[in-house]
């Protein structure tokens, strides 16, 4: 597997990813700002997951990412009752969402 980058300000979250992570034998780095996104795509990942409930606009942060990155996999956590956040981000060209409960399922398929 590849590398994976992430935004992301919740640190129970970024725990629970780095976990994850570590059992697949995958590589992952956290940024908790857009900035440090953009500087975190210079090593291509293969995957890029968002938390869409960050406080660091990661709406913004996605569409940013899409004007120089236009076919690494996003994939973006919110809660599956957040309909119109999660068609924010469908607009911001996410590629895939997931309930934050699904997030161990989403390796599978990366």
């Amino acid at each position: 597997m590849g590398k994976v980058v992430a935004l992301m300000d919740d640190l129970f979250f970024q725990m629970k990813l780095a976990e994850t992570a570590k059992q697949l034998g995958v590589e992952v780095k956290v940024a908790t700002n857009a900035e440090a996104l953009m500087g975190l795509l210079a090593s291509e990942p293969k995957l890029v997951i968002v938390d869409l409930n960050a406080r660091s606009q990661p709406i913004a942060a996605i569409e940013k990412l899409r004007q120089t990155q236009k076919d690494v996999r996003v994939v973006g956590f919110l809660s599956h009752v957040q309909r119109d956040l999660a068609a924010q981000a469908q607009a911001a060209d996410a590629m895939k969402f997931c309930p934050d409960r699904a997030s161990r399922r989403i390796w599978r398929r990366y």
